[in-house]
């Protein structure tokens, strides 16, 4: 596995990197195996051409009856991250369509990646951040589905539409978009917290409290910012400071976690690399949570929605694809998850206060969030064998 941009214009710069960057969903989920792939055996072994008489009186079963549980629209199957879709865009979307829909959710880019390179998933919608879709498009594991062409295009921010992972917009649409930092209870600590030495040098106050991800690059990358290195690093001595530093730093490490919101909110700790849509969940709950900007830099991302080259229900999925580039449809996804959406007008049907929380409305003097695309292979087999040594 190594798996939340609105108000703001974020400068698109290159620097995250990895293959096994996760784009974080907002908690922990353990991954469902899709039900289609499985048929409940029947109550008593049978010759298969035989099949139940008719109780007397009774009329046989017309294939348009048994059909009947199936809408006159069909099915979709959506693979998303865990804790991350509105049920009611769902019904929604089932209403408007007379459409079926199941939702399974992965824990990581990676799972998801893994799930899909197996064939035969029964999967047509994929959530993959942006450097997973890079990595998807260039397995031709996707759709061009040209959402470019669809009625509701014209609602997608131009700041979304040129992207280095799916420039012009001919496989993808915008789900949601953010960033990752951490966030810090501040009744337990009062210092400064806008600097990633909280993380990597910590006060004595947090030494013990703090959670990492289970993120290989996440992790990586911001060790590299601490030391103000760059990422998607290759230099031996470079990658031989960040791993001593991560080692080090360990000490006062309590838990490598996605349950973030959980975890926060339980009191297990006081503060934890986090999302920021996750941050603003923390809040809601504990008023003292703040979500850091390091001076040092942090991570932006954006999830989006695409098809799989080989999804049993191409014509739904576009369907929905155009579904969520609606604005209120849009505000539906950032109302559940407390992330921005990248669709112009959505903020008509979100909350007042949404646009200005601080965990959506960087503070002024914040460094643009940084979007990198997958690293070289050889890179990624370097922050792997770091990885390896820091989870001993």
């Amino acid at each position: 596995m190594n798996k939340t941009l609105l108000a703001i214009v974020a400068v698109v710069a290159i620097a995250i990197g990895g293959y096994f960057v996760l784009r974080p969903a907002p908690e922990e989920m353990q991954v469902a195996e899709p039900a289609a792939t499985e048929e409940a055996a029947p109550a008593e072994t049978q010759d298969s051409a035989e099949t139940a008489a008719p109780a007397e009186g009774e009329q046989p079963a017309t294939e348009t009856e048994t059909a009947a549980v199936i809408p006159a629209g069909g099915e979709l199957h959506i693979y998303n991250w865990g804790n991350y879709t509105n049920p009611k865009l769902i019904e929604k979307f089932e209403a408007a369509n007379s459409v079926k829909v199941t939702l399974d959710s992965y824990d990581s880019n990676e799972t998801m990646l893994a799930k899909v390179q197996a064939g035969g998933s029964g999967f047509d919608i994929v959530v993959p951040g942006d450097y997973m879709v890079d990595i998807m498009l260039k397995s031709n594991l996707l759709a061009k589905t040209e959402p470019n062409k669809m009625e509701n295009f014209k609602n997608v921010d131009p700041l979304w539409v040129d992207v280095y992972w799916d420039s012009g917009r001919n496989y993808t649409v915008p789900w949601q978009w953010g960033t990752t930092s951490f966030t810090v209870d501040t009744a337990k600590y009062k210092g400064d917290i806008n600097t990633l030495a909280v993380l990597f040098d910590p006060p004595q106050e947090l030494c013990g409290r703090i959670n990492m991800l289970t993120d290989m690059n996440d992790v990586i990358n911001a060790g590299l910012r601490y030391l103000d290195l760059p990422r998607c690093n290759n230099n031996p001595d470079d990658l031989k400071k960040v791993s001593e530093q991560l080692l080090k730093s360990k000490a006062c490490w309590r838990t490598f976690s996605y349950d973030t919101i959980q975890m926060m909110t339980s009191g297990d700790i006081d503060a934890s690399q986090q999302w920021n849509g996750a941050s603003m969940r923390v809040r809601e709950q504990i008023p003292t949570a703040t979500y850091a900007y390091p001076k040092e830099g942090f991570t932006g991302w954006m999830d989006n929605v695409a098809v799989l080259a080989d999804a049993p229900n191409l014509e739904n999925a576009k369907k929905f694809q155009n579904f969520i580039m609606d604005p209120e449809n849009a505000a539906l996804i950032s109302d559940f998850a407390k992330y921005a959406n990248g669709i112009a007008g959505s903020d008509k049907f979100l909350p007042a206060e949404f646009a200005t929380a601080p965990e959506i409305k960087m503070p002024e003097g914040a460094p643009a969030p940084e979007f990198v695309p997958p690293c070289a292979q050889e890179v990624v087999d370097k922050y792997n064998a770091i990885w390896t040594d820091l989870q001993k």
